[in-house]
C-alpha cells in the first residue's frame, strides 16, 4: 500500500513542450513546490526544465539536476547501459528521500506524461510506497505531434498500437503488420530498423517523421521525404489508421 497523506512528491507532466500546453494542475505545482527535480543529460538541461522556463525563473537553491550517467553510449539492456542506469535511480531516489524527510514537497518535471515512457516511474517505483506522491497527467509528445502533423490517429475501430522504436527489427515488423494505427517512439539511432520495418509491413508510403512536436524547432514530413537517416530521441513516426469515415 502507497504512503498517505499530503503529497511530498509530484510527478508533474509538462507535455509535448509548448509552454501553453501546460495544465493548471501542473503549473501550480510547478510555482509551489520547494524542489524543482528534472532530468538532464552531463553538461545540458532538460526538455522539461526548459518548458518549466515560461513558470518559473533559474533558482540554483530550489533547483535539483538529475543527471543521466549514459544515454546513446550504449545499448539498452547491456550491462554496460542497465547497470549504471539502474545505480542511478537507486542514488537519485535515496537523494530525494532525504530532501522530504527533511518536510520538503518535490515536483519532478516530466516532457509529456509521467506514466508514459517516462523517467518519473523509476523514482515512482521506488519512492511511492514511502512517501504521498501524487501524479499530474500531462498532454503525451504523440498527442502533440498528430496535432501538428494534422493527421488524426484512429477512425472508426481501427486499433493504435505504440512501439519503442528500440525493438528487434522483427519484432517492430510483426506488430506493425498486425495493427490499423502505429506511434513508433524512441527513434535516435534507429530509424534505419524503423523504416526497414515500415516498408516490411507496408506501411512506408503511410508514415509521418514527426521531430520536436510543438517546439521551436519542429520537423513534420512524410518519412519517404526525409533523406536522411539522423533522428532526435524528441523525434516519432506515425502512422494513421484509414478506417470508418462517416
Amino acid at each position: 500500500m502507497g504512503a498517505t497523506g499530503k503529497p511530498l512528491l509530484y510527478g508533474v507532466g509538462l507535455g509535448p513542450g509548448a509552454p501553453d500546453l501546460v495544465t493548471v494542475r501542473a503549473r501550480a505545482i510547478v510555482l509551489a513546490a520547494d524542489r524543482l527535480v528534472h532530468f538532464c543529460k552531463r553538461g545540458r538541461r532538460g526538455n522539461a526544465r526548459s518548458t518549466a522556463d515560461a513558470i518559473v525563473a533559474p533558482d540554483p537553491a530550489r533547483e535539483i539536476a538529475l543527471a543521466f550517467p549514459v544515454t546513446t553510449e550504449a545499448e539498452v539492456g547491456s550491462p554496460d547501459y542497465d547497470g549504471p542506469i539502474a545505480a542511478f535511480y537507486e542514488a537519485a531516489a535515496e537523494r530525494l528521500a532525504a530532501e522530504m524527510l527533511a518536510g520538503r514537497t518535490l515536483a519532478v518535471l516530466c516532457d509529456g506524461d509521467p506514466f508514459f515512457y517516462g523517467s518519473f516511474m523509476h523514482l515512482w517505483r521506488r519512492l511511492s510506497h514511502r512517501f504521498p506522491t501524487e501524479v499530474v497527467p500531462g498532454v503525451t509528445g504523440m498527442t502533440g505531434a498528430w496535432g501538428e502533423a494534422g493527421a488524426p490517429i484512429t477512425w472508426g475501430d481501427d486499433v493504435m498500437t505504440v512501439l519503442p522504436g528500440t525493438l528487434p527489427e522483427a519484432e517492430l515488423a510483426r506488430r506493425l503488420a498486425d495493427t490499423d494505427a502505429a506511434v513508433i517512439m524512441k527513434l535516435g539511432r534507429n530509424l534505419p530498423k524503423v523504416r526497414r520495418a515500415l516498408a516490411a509491413a507496408g506501411l512506408a508510403e503511410r508514415a509521418i517523421y514527426v521531430e520536436r512536436a510543438t517546439m521551436a524547432r519542429q520537423v513534420v514530413a512524410r518519412l519517404c521525404d526525409k533523406r536522411d537517416d539522423e533522428a532526435p530521441y524528441f523525434a516519432m513516426v506515425l502512422v494513421p489508421g484509414e478506417g470508418r469515415r462517416l
